[in-house]
């Protein structure tokens, strides 16, 4: 009885040779062998397997932990002997409908950096926005169009270039630096800016010439003119815009003149509602123009889709993150600043303008957090793609404008002529602030 035991474990040996013999090894096979044989079984089995099956709530062992079971954990080469051992496990695999093996998808640890970096961005945005209302004073001075069309033009060469360089490539779903994009993306920023630039000319040249009477066109109604750079023609009785940098210039050029609807007898000014706080001091909410709750609206959704876009930017890299952020922050500035002065104009109060600019910025920190949710656990490439449409919106039909604005307001020629550089320098000084970080992502660590 004994010799029969022993013939019929010997010729069970050769089989399990045969295994070694299939995968190129001479006395042993790998773990990795090992789990391609389980998956050549799992193959070849039968479709029948999974109908009417009692293993079929049974989960399908990997070979690691097959291994395992058999106290083989330590073992990186199996012989026949280790295979003859778990041979019972191996052929089990036939019968469960759950093999192969499948490794379980595991989630990427929460990096919290990325929610105190997300909040540290937006905090500093919205104190840089505050930071703008404390140069309301300065208004009248005669350098501040100056300082502000540079910080216009820094705001759209930064979301500009960060849209196109960032932005667009992420919800694309490439890397910027592959495939020469950067030098393609320079020579987009580089058509737009010689248009721009042939196109300044042009208009300074064609007006000195027709300020020294050889132009060749008929001259234009001066009246008509000026009253079409004024918006007299298109007459609104409350005009809804974003930014009222124009506003601002007119102003400063005629400082005799006063706010609307802000010549208020003493008693009026301090006229409070019985449901505000005592410091929110001011005219009753319902005397307030329409205006200004449709600015404060508008300027919530806003803010709240700048935090999507740098919560989800954030979740690519910090540095990513950073670079959306310095973008908005160089919008932010100018924005709010001409935000709060259509505040004042519809018959807030400081304090109350103040407070309902800073309860318009909380839905930025909102954003953020969905911003983090969704690229952390989805694609945010669809994000990026409204983030970067926006950018250009901005930048292009809003901001550009309001720059043009305030330089066209210039009578003289030479001080349209500084208008212009000052436009250039904020201009390409925002293009490379976007254009460094994106050439230099790899090399800067943030952690």
């Amino acid at each position: 009885m004994s010799s029969s035991l022993n013939v019929n474990r010997s010729d069970g040996e050769a089989f399990l040779e045969n295994i070694l013999h299939y995968f190129g090894e001479n006395d042993t096979i790998t773990k990795d062998n090992l789990e391609n044989l389980l998956l050549l079984i799992s193959a070849r089995r039968s479709e029948l397997v999974t109908l009417e099956n009692p293993l079929e709530h049974k989960e399908c062992p990997s070979a690691e932990q097959i291994l395992s079971h058999f106290g083989f954990s330590n073992v990186s080469q199996l012989t026949v002997e280790h295979l003859e051992r778990i041979c019972p496990a191996v052929l089990t695999q036939v019968l469960l409908p759950s093999c192969p093996y499948v490794t379980p998808t595991v989630l990427p640890p929460v990096d919290y950096s990325v929610w105190g970096y997300g909040f540290l961005a937006v905090t500093v945005i919205n104190l840089a926005s505050l930071l703008g209302l404390l140069l309301i004073p300065l208004i009248k001075k005669t350098y501040f169009p100056k300082v502000l069309t540079y910080f216009i033009g820094l705001a759209i060469g930064t979301l500009f270039s960060n849209a196109v360089l960032q932005l667009i490539p992420e919800a694309l779903g490439f890397d910027p630096k592959s495939d020469n994009y950067v030098a393609n993306a320079v020579a987009i920023f580089g058509g737009f800016y010689i248009l721009y630039f042939v196109e300044k000319i042009l208009k300074m040249a064609l007006r000195m010439e027709h300020e020294h009477g050889h132009s060749h066109f008929t001259p234009a109604d001066p009246h008509q003119e000026n009253s079409l750079h004024n918006g007299d023609i298109l007459e609104k009785k409350d005009p809804v815009i974003l930014t009222s940098i124009a506003t601002i210039a007119t102003e400063r050029n005629n400082p005799n003149s006063e706010p609307h609807n802000t010549n208020l007898t003493p008693s009026q000014d301090v006229q409070t509602s019985t449901v505000m706080c005592h410091w929110l001091r001011g005219r009753r909410i319902t005397s307030i123009k329409t205006v200004a709750w449709m600015i404060t609206l508008s300027d919530a959704l806003h803010n709240f889709i700048d935090g999507l876009a740098i919560g989800a930017s954030f979740t690519v890299s910090i540095l990513t993150g950073f670079s959306t952020s310095t973008a908005i922050v160089c919008e932010e500035f100018p924005h709010e600043l001409g935000d709060f002065v259509i505040l004042l104009n519809a018959g807030m109060s400081i304090p109350q303008a103040i407070f309902f600019n800073l309860l318009s910025a909380v839905s930025c920190y909102i954003g953020l957090m969905f911003g983090i949710l969704l690229g952390s656990n989805f694609a945010p490439n669809a994000i990026f793609a409204i983030a970067g449409g926006m950018f250009l919106y901005i930048a292009l039909a809003d901001m550009f404008p309001e720059m043009d604005s305030i330089a066209r307001e210039q009578q003289k020629t030479s001080d349209k002529i500084v208008f212009f550089l000052i436009q250039n320098a904020g201009l390409l000084t925002g293009f490379a602030i976007i254009l460094l970080i994106t050439m230099f992502a790899g090399e800067i660590n943030l952690g």
